[in-house]
């Protein structure tokens, strides 16, 4: 279980998370919405250890993760999917995927591996071949969570995997998403798309300018008047 107590980051003067706590239990998908600045991406990326925290505590399966370096973190079993996809556009989808597997060294898990991303994105063994550059913007989210996934992490944290994607596509993403957890990864989900991310997800947190103001379950926040206003598109009569 990964587990966030009293969290604190600020950059410069600015106070971007301001004592936050939530839980990510083990085979569960948690998801944090909020507006853009909420702080959504800065509590991945300080779990991740890319971003200092100012103080607070974050556990993982009861060891502190605050201050490890990120291939530290990545070693404990998570591994972040960040905004934006960032695939390596130079290299082919192959490539790619064994760039994942970079702290690896059981070349025969590896392949097996290969072989596992290809049976949740078929049209990456499709074009296994092909520069990741020059692949859609499907493409090449599937192929961002698809290198994630050949560190063989016990835990995901996707950053706005739907950014950008024709609606479709985002129907695509969430089903592999759940499928990814169906066979026993953790996911912790940041997502603008509030009524997909709260379909999916087991537990939810609202984020709003660096402090939870709402959680529950995915659906109790999707039935929630203040939530449907302010995120699911909702007039005011």
């Amino acid at each position: 279980m990964l587990k966030i107590e009293n969290l604190e980051v600020a950059y410069g003067g600015i106070q971007a998370l301001r004592g936050i706590s939530l839980e990510v239990p083990d085979g569960k998908i948690v998801t944090l919405i909020g507006a853009n600045g909420a702080g959504k991406s800065t509590t991945l990326r300080t779990i991740s250890g890319l971003v200092k925290a100012k103080s607070g505590s974050v556990q993982y399966d009861g060891k502190e993760l605050l201050g490890l370096p990120s291939n530290k973190i990545l070693e404990a079993g998570i591994a972040q999917i960040p905004e934006g996809r960032r695939v390596f556009p130079n290299l082919t989808v192959l490539e790619n995927l064994k760039v994942g597997a970079y702290l690896r060294s059981d070349k025969a898990e590896i392949e097996k591996d290969i072989k596992w991303v290809y049976e949740l994105f078929p049209r990456l063994e499709e074009r296994h071949w092909q520069l990741a550059g020059t692949l859609s913007g499907g493409e090449q989210q599937m192929l961002a969570v698809g290198r994630g996934l050949m560190s063989r992490p016990k835990m995901m944290m996707l950053d706005e995997p739907s950014l950008g994607l024709a609606p479709l596509v985002v129907q695509d993403i969430f089903s592999i998403i759940r499928e990814i957890n169906r066979q026993g990864v953790t996911i912790l989900l940041v997502e603008q798309n509030a009524n997909m991310a709260l379909k999916t997800a087991d537990t939810a947190y609202v984020l709003e300018t660096g402090v939870i103001t709402k959680s529950g379950t995915g659906l109790e926040l999707l039935n929630d008047e203040s939530i449907k206003e302010a995120y699911l598109g909702k007039t005011r009569t």
